[in-house]
């Protein structure tokens, strides 16, 4: 029996990862690859694939965010693809079917796609999708949308030897740097141990926006928007800084209208 296998992910490297590694399945047939959660949503529309490689972190729509707007009937067998570690993905264990950390391993890959054909063979997929839908209200649950005026006002960033105190209404850009952030505020740089999905979801939305995986922009402080090359833009900043737009052009100006 062939499983109809879409693979989503946004970063080209790990989608030609996990190509590779099904090679060595012979009965996966892969269908496509998504780089984005709203392809993702359209491919499994048309395709209907017994089974997603899902990639937990997308910019604009992450891989939960994908799932939740999918019709239960609709909902595949999952493989989550993920960067936690092994405390973050203990949820996965008791509500998905598997996980692979990155970099996978193949034996790892190998003992999913085994729990995956099980799973298939066993009839068994509608029990797994129902676990599915209780890990998306679990996390639902645990991370309910922050409401107005419970976000932050104030960054606390600590040095060597102080805590330097930033209001966010004062803050530039905020830049990935791993586990970490630069938060930009005129021509200092402060370094914050935080990830950039963590903190996104404690800004306020109107005055904050993700314009790519790795950059928010305060959008008060957005001068003009550039194009460049095949369609893309750069956003340029009143103190001159230039971060390059992945999000799509009509959002962005959306937000620079109401927010």
């Amino acid at each position: 029996m062939k499983i109809r296998t879409l693979i989503v992910d946004d970063e080209r490297l790990a989608r030609q990862r996990l190509r590779l590694l099904a090679r060595d399945e012979p009965d996966l047939d892969i269908t496509g690859e998504c780089a984005s959660g709203p392809d993702a949503l359209a491919a499994i529309h048309r395709d209907a694939p017994g089974l997603v490689f899902l990639d937990v972190q997308m910019p604009e729509m992450d891989g939960f965010e994908m799932l939740a707007q999918l019709p239960h009937a609709r909902l595949p067998l999952v493989i989550f693809t993920t960067a936690y570690d092994q405390h973050a993905v203990r949820a996965f264990e008791a509500h998905a079917l598997d996980y692979l950390l990155k970099p996978i391993r193949p034996e790892r890959f190998q003992a999913a796609v085994a729990r995956a054909r099980a799973h298939l063979q066993s009839q068994e997929a509608s029990a797994t999708a129902r676990g599915l839908l209780d890990l998306l209200a679990a996390r639902q649950d645990a991370c309910p949308a922050p409401r107005s005026g419970q976000f932050l006002s104030r960054l606390a960033i600590k040095t060597d030897d102080k805590v330097v105190l930033v209001k966010t209404s004062d803050v530039d850009s905020i830049e990935s740097a791993g586990n970490y952030v630069a938060v930009n505020v005129g021509k200092d740089s402060h370094i914050l141990r935080e990830t950039l999905n963590s903190l996104e979801t404690q800004l306020a939305p109107d005055k904050f926006l993700r314009i790519s995986r790795s950059a928010i922009v305060n959008l008060d402080r957005v001068k003009e928007l550039q194009p460049m090359f095949k369609g893309n833009h750069v956003v340029v900043l009143h103190n001159g800084k230039r971060l390059v737009m992945t999000r799509g052009l009509r959002d962005v100006e959306r937000a620079l209208r109401f927010g």
